[in-house]
């Protein structure tokens, strides 16, 4: 279930919901208009508390189904919840671990698919593993800055849950909000990628307010505007390389011929 349809989707079951069943939530990212985690939107559609854990990490769907050994993370302010729902995965092609830290496993589930279309935009413009690489790097620092702004633990965000899910998300061709970005990197418009695909990329809905939640805490986050002001035709995939490459301290030098 996409994030974006969440909240009308509990509002109309929320009378055969009752409020005492656990919901164990696998969506990740942001709500465009109410900027709120899936952990806010559930209880503010249902209209009560509800118990909620989110299950996070490097998992995509088509591996999990094949059996390929993945690993999962559980986050609920109960710990004995987070426990009993990761109990309910563990098998011998999964492996699962628990945490508190709800804040931090959704906010890096959701920002690994902003940063998963500017590491597509690479590879689109046919650039290697350097300046993917130096990408990622630099995605983990501002997802910890806003995470950490939001009372999250940075040790969250060095596991599978952070840096985790966004390997996975920016490096595996099965993403995607990585095809999104390749394709923009050659130069697509959004319009005509989201016209020509029947699948949700949530990081295109996730980035316009991970930008708004940034700079309602004051954290500056300089890919993600980038990723912004790309999905609304403000900048160019190379313009946008080049100002973040630029946004560095000390003198720079990049030539755009060479990343053409």
């Amino acid at each position: 279930m996409p994030v974006q349809s969440s909240f009308e989707y509990f509002q109309d079951l929320k009378s055969i919901i009752p409020a005492t069943v656990p919901i164990i939530n696998t969506s990740k990212g942001l709500h465009t208009d109410k900027l709120q985690l899936m952990t806010e939107l559930i209880p503010d559609a249902l209209g009560r508390d509800q118990p909620i854990v989110c299950a996070s990490g490097p998992s995509f769907a088509k591996e999990l189904m094949e059996g390929w050994p993945t690993g999962l993370v559980f986050a609920c302010e109960n710990e004995q919840l987070a426990r009993e729902s990761a109990s309910l995965f563990s098998s011998p092609v999964v492996r699962t671990w628990t945490t508190t830290d709800v804040v931090g496993v959704q906010l890096g589930g959701a920002l690994k698919n902003v940063y998963a279309i500017a590491s597509g935009v690479l590879e689109g413009l046919g650039l290697g593993l350097n300046t993917t690489s130096l990408l990622i790097t630099r995605a983990v620092a501002e997802t910890n800055r806003l995470a950490t702004a939001m009372g999250s633990t940075e040790p969250t965000l060095v596991g599978l849950a952070g840096i985790g899910d966004l390997m996975l998300t920016a490096f595996g061709s099965l993403s995607r909000n990585r095809t999104v970005g390749v394709r923009l990197g050659r130069g697509e418009t959004l319009d005509e990628i989201m016209a020509t695909t029947n699948e949700a990329a949530e990081g295109v809905a996730t980035t316009p307010a991970a930008l708004a939640l940034a700079r309602s805490h004051n954290i500056d986050v300089p890919i993600i505007e980038a990723v912004d002001a790309l999905l609304r035709q403000q900048t160019t995939p190379v313009d946008a390389l080049l100002s973040l490459m630029g946004s560095a301290e000390g003198p720079q030098q990049v030539n755009p011929e060479r990343i053409l």
